[in-house]
């Protein structure tokens, strides 16, 4: 079973260490899914500013969906390979449209660890969830009283990783700063690693399913306001708020 603690959320931070050099700029990867490569995708990339991502004629006779990724990075090319003790918080406004919103257009944090596999933290069209799920976590925030997520609305998503007050390495989700619990990595969830692997990688993806059937099936994901704050001290829980008052710290 997998264990949750219960939150208070906290306005603000520690001050940072500066323990690591962290991102400071983001590369995108077009068709990681390809299953329609006749679509052809547009990107945007102004970093941290914003990131768009889009694709139209995503139909074809078979084939699954398509999806387009981008990743925080060091140097504008390869993603950025956090370590064990590299803690984050990390945030941006998402807004998904889909036209039309079926099949499932799906677009948010995608945090691919190298212990635990792919941790996600997305909302979708056509369920108008607001959910995390992989690794050692699943919480849906719409089962538990977040409003449902409708198609070209504006959603604050943010996580982190961090050290919490029992020690252990853990993770925390927010929708427009309201948390999820707190999930410990340990060995009774995911794979039983303590962490999340030396290089993980953290960004974001936009996902649209085939529709055989609408040649004009497309849709894009607006990524913006990219936030990423490095932690590596003691991290003391956060929501929008912290975001906004440690962003007029660091200004």
């Amino acid at each position: 079973m997998k264990r949750l603690l219960l939150c208070t959320v906290i306005i603000g931070f520690a001050a940072t260490s500066g323990a690591y050099t962290p991102p400071n700029s983001a590369v995108v990867t077009t068709h990681v899914f390809n299953d329609v490569p006749s679509a052809v995708p547009f990107v945007a990339n102004v970093y941290p500013s914003f990131i768009f991502l889009a694709e139209n004629g995503v139909s074809a006779p078979t084939g699954f969906a398509n999806r387009d990724v981008w990743q925080f990075s060091g140097d504008g090319t390869t993603p950025f390979l956090f370590q064990n003790g590299e803690y984050f918080g990390a945030g941006f406004t998402l807004t998904l449209s889909g036209n039309p919103i079926t099949p499932r257009k799906e677009a948010g944090f995608l945090f691919s660890t190298v212990n635990d596999g792919d941790i996600q933290f997305v909302v979708n069209t056509d369920g108008h969830e607001v959910v995390q799920f992989g690794g050692i976590s699943f919480y849906s925030f719409t089962a538990n009283g977040f409003p449902a997520y409708n198609s070209g609305q504006p959603i604050t998503l943010a996580m982190q990783y961090f050290k919490d007050s029992n020690g252990k390495n853990a993770l925390q989700f927010f929708a427009n700063g309201t948390p999820s619990p707190v999930f410990e990595f340990g060995p009774t969830v995911g794979s039983g690693a303590l962490d999340i692997g030396n290089g993980s990688t953290l960004g974001a993806y936009f996902q649209i399913q085939n529709d055989p059937t609408n040649p004009a099936n497309g849709g894009n994901a607006l990524f913006y306001n990219i936030t990423f704050i490095p932690e590596p001290s003691t991290l003391v829980l956060f929501g929008l708020g912290g975001l906004a008052l440690m962003l007029r710290r660091r200004g």
